[in-house]
């Protein structure tokens, strides 16, 4: 057993739980689990560290300190911002656009994970099949959006889903064995979508424990063929 895997956003609902289930399952021997803020240590093989997205310097540290310790077989971004209370909403129509709480989601939801790929992707192992997930959103597929709204978010997360698609190309050529994938979790019982989810059915709103299983199962049946692929919870593919 000599799998290591990192964990961002591991203080969150989604990315907490999926580092419990790794940490769990004995399959590694090593997780990163960063976070914004500090975070006890349960585990004796889950080395917790902070880093923040608008603070790059703080990535480089954590993928140096990780780099030294050997590459990773496995990388969950689980990171987003969709609302805050007193300053950020989802837009209805294009006339609440505010380019300050935009530039916001942007830097959670499209810059962040994009300046963590830099530092992390180079981490990936060269020799065997290596995976990098990033929590996306159904709502950031275009082809999908029959709605509307949800402007800084959606167009957010489709920007993430590109980026993806990039990394996917890249590393064909830098390293064949890995993965580079968007996911979307479902609707799940975190502060994220706690106003959204009045008319969800009981049965669609998931635990973040079962989300975590969800999304690993997903991440268990990638091949390089996926490398590039938007999917859902149940593995269904997303168009762009």
């Amino acid at each position: 057993m000599d799998k290591r895997a990192c964990v961002l956003g591991a203080s969150g609902g989604i990315g907490g739980a999926i580092v419990e289930a790794l940490a769990t399952s004995g399959d590694f021997a090593r997780i990163y689990a960063g976070s914004r803020r500090e975070v006890a240590p349960r585990r004796s093989h889950v080395d917790r560290f902070e880093f923040d997205f608008a603070d790059e310097a703080t990535l480089a540290v954590a993928a140096d300190r990780i780099a030294d310790e050997g590459p990773l077989d496995l990388i969950v971004v689980a990171t987003g911002l969709l609302h805050r209370a007193t300053s950020i909403r989802p837009e209805k129509s294009y006339r609440e656009l505010d380019a300050a709480p935009m530039a916001e989601v942007f830097a959670i939801n499209t810059i962040g994970p994009a300046i963590a790929a830099k530092h992390l992707l180079p981490l990936l192992h060269p020799g065997r099949r290596s995976v990098i997930a990033f929590l996306s959103a159904r709502v950031g597929s275009i082809g999908d959006n029959r709605l509307g709204g949800w402007h800084s978010y959606r167009a957010s997360k489709a920007a993430l889903n590109a980026l993806v698609r990039c990394y996917s190309i890249e590393m064909r050529a830098r390293n064949p064995h890995a993965i580079a994938v968007a996911l979307h979790p479902g609707t799940v019982d975190t502060g994220l979508s706690m106003p959204f989810r009045r008319n969800v059915p009981p049965e669609q709103l998931f635990s973040t424990e079962q989300s975590a299983a969800h999304l690993l199962d997903v991440v268990e049946g990638l091949t390089p063929a996926h490398s590039g692929g938007f999917f859902a919870w149940n593995g269904d593919p997303i168009i762009y």
